[in-house]
């Protein structure tokens, strides 16, 4: 973002940093915590949150930073604050709630006690900045239009390819070109891999096996592609979408001839994937012009005679590009990526295995589900279980491989707050 660079430096020199909590200190919040401490000085990271202080404290010490001290209240946060130390705390409601802090950073990937924690932020002001995919699938709308209410943006991250899809989108929109299809390239998708065949990639790069599992069997993708449709309107073809796979190092301008155009350009236009295309993890938008004097232009900008127009971004940065959501959010009111209205496409769970009746299920990327996207009105229709309620649900009765859950397969644990939310996101959206 050319212009967020000159705005936080204008904070810079005000000696009026953006106040910004994040809760979470995983591999990817260590990573966030290291970008803003070393190279944004026009955000200050007043306070960390996580279940382990532990890592809290390891992600101020990577990033440089040694005067932390612990806090359990708000008038330990702001006397610490006020004394420019930095802070970490076991209560991620305190940095929700805290008048000194302008923005929080949700970056566990837990559904249930990240919703809690965002819910408390947009109550209390506070604009919100996610890298929590799961969570912005699974009642992001309804978050959406709670912040709106209480005059705060919410917006998942620049960086992640959710947020990359949507800069393209607009980019492309803007110069008067139609976008179709707006999609994610990835390496692998295999929707039988668990946390133990993924132990050693998790291992070798410092990340919990988990998360690297909801990678590899398509939950995390489904999520992205949900995000992206849910903020352009647009829908899956078929359930699971695509994905079709290419051979290794094929360039991703070959996708012109990998989806049906009627799909394409009849309709809102779709979201999907593609395995195994360059370059690889970035992401890509095609679309269409109308007008032959501007289809003669495009192809001699070599992109072609049409009528796909293939635009790419060849990376996806991550935490690198956090700050810049931060500074979107909380300077110039523009989320980078947010729900424009009702939910357009749901991630629903599907058996990994048989499951039997009396098993709980357990978390995302684990062993019993993997995640669908499925477009909201069929999942509506069929009373299809969303993979972001399914963890802790036990099933009352067995279900096959593959087989996509329902409502009526399960039995919710009582009183959580994501099983309120749903309820309020259908009651408010009809």
């Amino acid at each position: 973002m050319i212009i967020v660079d000159r705005a936080l430096e204008e904070r810079r020199r005000e000696g009026n940093p953006i106040r910004v909590g994040m809760i979470g200190a995983g591999f990817m919040g260590r990573g966030i915590a290291l970008q803003i401490l070393s190279a944004v000085p026009g955000i200050r990271l007043v306070a960390i949150a996580n279940r382990s202080l532990e890592n809290a404290h390891r992600a101020y010490s990577d990033a440089g930073a040694d005067d932390v001290v612990e806090v359990s209240d708000g008038d330990e946060l702001e006397a610490a604050e006020r004394a420019g130390r930095y802070t970490v705390t076991h209560d991620p409601l305190l940095l929700a709630t805290h008048p000194r802090i302008e923005a929080v950073i949700e970056v566990t990937g837990a559904v249930d006690n990240g919703a809690r924690a965002v819910a408390a932020a947009i109550e209390h002001g506070k604009h919100v900045i996610l890298m929590n995919a799961e969570l912005d699938g699974t009642v992001g709308p309804l978050l959406r239009q709670r912040a709106d209410k209480a005059g705060v943006v919410y917006t998942n991250a620049d960086g992640d390819q959710p947020g990359v899809q949507l800069n393209l989108y607009r980019f492309v929109k803007g110069i008067g070109v139609k976008p179709v299809l707006c999609g994610n390239i990835k390496g692998l998708h295999d929707p039988y891999r668990n946390p133990t065949t993924q132990e050693g990639f998790a291992r070798q790069w410092g990340q919990n096996p988990y998360m690297v599992t909801s990678f590899a069997d398509g939950t995390k993708i489904s999520f992205e592609q949900a995000i992206v449709a849910n903020a352009t309107g647009m829908r899956v073809a078929r359930r699971g979408m695509h994905g079709p796979t290419v051979e290794t190092g094929t360039h991703i301008d070959q996708s012109r001839e990998l989806f049906p155009l009627d799909e394409l350009v009849e309709g809102p236009g779709i979201v999907d994937y593609v395995v195994g295309a360059v370059p690889s993890p970035g992401v890509f938008v095609l679309g269409t012009h109308d007008d032959p004097t501007q289809q003669h232009y495009l192809n001699l900008y070599k992109l072609g005679e049409g009528p796909l127009y293939c635009f790419y971004t060849p990376w996806h940065l991550c935490h690198f590009e956090v700050p810049l959501t931060v500074a979107r959010a909380v300077l110039f009111r523009d989320a980078a990526i947010a729900p424009a209205g009702p939910p357009v496409v749901e991630v629903v769970a599907a058996a990994k295995v048989d499951v039997e009746a009396g098993e709980e299920l357990d978390a995302l990327g684990g062993y019993l589900t993997y995640g669908l996207a499925e477009n909201a009105d069929v999942a509506r229709g069929d009373n299809l279980l969303p993979i972001g309620l399914a963890e802790g649900c036990r099933l009352r009765r067995a279900v096959a491989k593959d087989a996509v859950l329902t409502f009526d397969d399960v039995e919710l644990p009582p009183g959580r707050l994501i099983d309120q939310l749903r309820s309020e996101q259908a009651a408010y959206f009809g």
